[in-house]
């Protein structure tokens, strides 16, 4: 049992780290480009792991729920990438496009992932191809969780801003309030069991869709 949680800590290492901290950097290059150098300024815009890296939400965390769970279930986050919207040169339109940033880059990391198994799938077998196939079977399901996760209409998740973007004026500001409550709720619904009754049908219909542009699935 120990072992096998340990094989599958080794393999769903680098997907895991890349999908949680490339989430961050992208928000961050979408604030630059829209106007808030902030992110860039601290240094944070890099693909570079290691700037994004927390020891607690990206190391400590996701192990600890992955040994648990026995290897069935896995949360965990990146230092958020400081953002100020006030920055933007249109606030509140350009807050969409900021937010859908981390999303859309879980997105891109899935496909790529899709590819990378196909390439495994059609290379011949040798000691590195069922460890590339794992790990991307893992890359594209960690990618696909993290999109559903952050795109869930709950701020502080992206899915939250994009909503506030999206409200009118009026509506969007009561909408915002919510924000100091919106990490507390998510746990009630993580610990509650509803999240994940949301959540799975989405992920397997992401995962799926994602797998059959690749005719893996």
């Amino acid at each position: 049992m120990l072992e096998s949680l340990i094989q599958t800590l080794a393999v769903a290492a680098l997907p895991v780290i890349f999908a949680i901290t490339l989430h961050e950097a992208a928000h961050g290059y979408a604030a630059r480009h829209f106007g808030d150098p902030t992110a860039w300024q601290l240094g944070r815009i890099s693909l570079n792991p290691l700037r994004h890296i927390d020891l607690w939400g990206t190391i400590v965390i996701p192990v600890a729920i992955l040994l648990f769970s026995g290897g069935s279930f896995l949360f965990g986050y990146a230092k958020p990438v400081p953002v100020d919207f006030g920055r933007l040169r249109n606030p509140k339109r350009d807050m969409l496009w900021v937010a859908a940033a981390g999303p859309g880059a879980n997105l891109f990391m899935a496909l790529c992932w899709a590819g990378m198994l196909k390439l495994a799938w059609l290379m011949p077998g040798n000691d590195f191809t069922l460890p590339l196939s794992e790990m991307s079977k893992i890359g594209i399901m960690v990618n696909c969780v993290l999109m559903v996760l952050n795109l869930m209409p709950l701020p502080p998740l992206d899915g939250g801003r994009i909503a506030v973007s999206l409200l009118p004026h009026k509506l969007a500001w009561k909408f915002a309030q919510l924000e100091p409550w919106g990490f507390p709720i998510l746990l009630v619904l993580l610990f509650t069991g509803i999240l994940g009754t949301v959540m799975n049908p989405l992920v397997i219909f992401a995962a799926r869709t994602i797998e059959s542009i690749f005719g893996l699935y």
